[in-house]
């Protein structure tokens, strides 16, 4: 029996997870959910760019996961407490849960009472739940502890990610920032609209994966400024304006820093790459040249762990708790 798979959310995130879905054997979409009133009554295929599928986009959730789906494909937003209640009701009605949003990829130092009732209800259920994508999920988290296999103690961690925004979705462009001046950005920071959101919950994840013990995990945000002009589909960029952001977070035990992560998202960037260095015994370094494309590779990772998911216990679930593979078929 193929399994039954509900869209939750069909914004550029959620479009790329059912187009890499229909490429899948073993899986059959049910149903799917948005409020945007552009998508609500069309074809989900439709909206997401193929062949018509004789899925309608809906509205009512409620009425959509009472289809009783094995599985939900869950992208709405990136902050677990804007999606505590939808998540609950998919687990409600009895559907183990992936998610795309970012702080659900380990909440429990900063929600710790939201993530324990997630956790309970989902364990009553039958279920299991997971917070995963391209980063938090794999590139500057699960890669670094799949990486340390070899290793046979570790020190400390340094991860570099350096994406070319140009080359992103247009919300993503706006939410690092691209084409503000350096004032409009600080205020969008303190306002809490500019930043990428996960960096804390990767340091967690590498914290507890690797067995470190980290008492404070910081995080700092600060502008990257265009040296040149820059234009992409979305955004004309001028010299001085911000183009991006760089996010360093870090995990430290009294004062010294066991784990650093740098984190780079900026229009015109010349290397991206991603870089993870382990020192330790032995000490490590890998190196991608170009980067992860962080869309493809989100829509990737949230597929592949479909199969994974639905064999693992019930409970609020992270990466640490699933292998990694490639899925061909489910």
């Amino acid at each position: 029996m193929p399994l039954r798979i509900i869209q939750y959310g069909v914004g550029p995130i959620g479009s790329a997870i059912v187009r890499v879905l229909l490429e899948r054997t073993g899986a059959t979409i049910i149903g799917a959910i948005d409020i945007a009133a552009d998508k609500v009554g069309r074809d989900l295929g439709e909206v997401v760019g193929v062949s018509p599928l004789g899925v309608l986009v809906s509205d009512r959730a409620d009425e959509v996961l009472a289809r009783k789906a094995d599985v939900v494909v869950h992208s709405t937003s990136s902050y677990f407490e804007h999606v505590f209640d939808q998540l609950l009701a998919c687990v409600r009605a009895g559907s183990h849960v992936v998610s795309t949003c970012e702080e659900l990829a380990y909440p429990f130092r900063k929600y710790p009472e939201l993530a324990r009732r997630l956790d309970e209800e989902a364990k009553a259920a039958g279920v299991a739940v997971l917070g995963t994508g391209v980063n938090p999920g794999f590139v500057m988290d699960k890669l670094v502890l799949t990486l340390a296999t070899v290793c046979q103690r570790i020190e400390r961690v340094f991860v570099r990610r350096v994406v070319d925004a140009s080359q992103r979705r247009l919300p993503l462009q706006r939410k690092i920032g691209a084409g503000m001046t350096v004032e409009e950005f600080r205020e969008a920071v303190k306002a809490g609209r500019i930043r990428h959101v996960g960096l804390p919950e990767s340091v967690a994840l590498i914290a507890d994966g690797l067995g470190i013990e980290v008492e404070t995990i910081s995080e700092t945000i600060e502008p990257i400024l265009a040296e040149e002009e820059v234009r992409t589909e979305y955004l004309h960029v001028r010299a001085g304006q911000v183009a991006g952001v760089r996010q360093i977070g870090r995990g430290l035990a009294g004062d010294q820093e066991r784990i650093h992560l740098d984190l780079q998202m900026y229009v015109g960037a010349k290397e991206p790459m991603d870089e993870i260095r382990l020192f330790g015994t032995p000490d490590l370094c890998a190196r991608i040249p170009g980067g992860t494309h962080g869309d493809l590779a989100t829509a990737a990772v949230v597929v592949n762990s479909i199969p994974l998911l639905v064999h693992a216990s019930p409970g609020l679930r992270t990466v640490i708790d699933l292998p990694v593979r490639f899925a061909a078929t489910f």
